[in-house]
């Protein structure tokens, strides 16, 4: 699966996030830039080292004008108590049919203790306040993903 073209309109999605409300990509444009972040599953050891890390850098992201949307296929319920157990203080989001993970490219195959299975390949979007995709990092380290995000958004002057 490819990702969508960087300078392309990014793909439009609505979800339900950790309180079972509906959040879509267009209730940002024109007010904010959006780090869309795919990962495999809530409260394992890496994707909590990731999220923990966001959560950390939420005031420069803030300064950044720049609000975090997590995707992963964990039921809204699972989101709840993932937020709750770190403390995270950014929206999370249920794909569990994985139709929006599919539709960024982010859905492939992957290889873990000699098996192959389909899964969520940790990618992450970064959308301007024009709703245009403006960097794809699909290469993303669990420990340092805040930083490279913060220094990606600054380097691309949004």
């Amino acid at each position: 699966m490819a990702f969508p073209k960087v300078g392309n309109m990014a793909p439009a999605f609505s979800l339900l996030n950790q309180d079972g409300e509906k959040v879509s990509l267009k209730d940002f444009r024109g007010k904010q830039n959006v780090v869309l972040y795919f990962y495999p599953k809530a409260m394992t050891p890496g994707c909590t080292v990731q999220a923990c890390g966001i959560r950390d850098s939420r005031k420069a992201l803030g300064k950044l004008d720049t609000v975090v949307l997590g995707v992963s296929p964990d039921p809204v319920a699972r989101l709840g108590k993932f937020i709750e157990k770190q403390d995270l203080n950014f929206t999370l989001l249920s794909d569990e049919d994985h139709a929006v993970t599919e539709k960024y490219g982010a859905w492939g195959l992957k290889k873990f203790m000699g098996r192959e299975f389909m899964g969520v390949l940790r990618t992450t979007f970064i959308i301007g306040k024009d709703g245009r995709l403006k960097h794809v990092m699909d290469k993303v380290k669990t420990k340092t993903h805040h930083d490279d995000v913060i220094a990606l958004i600054k380097d691309l002057g949004l």
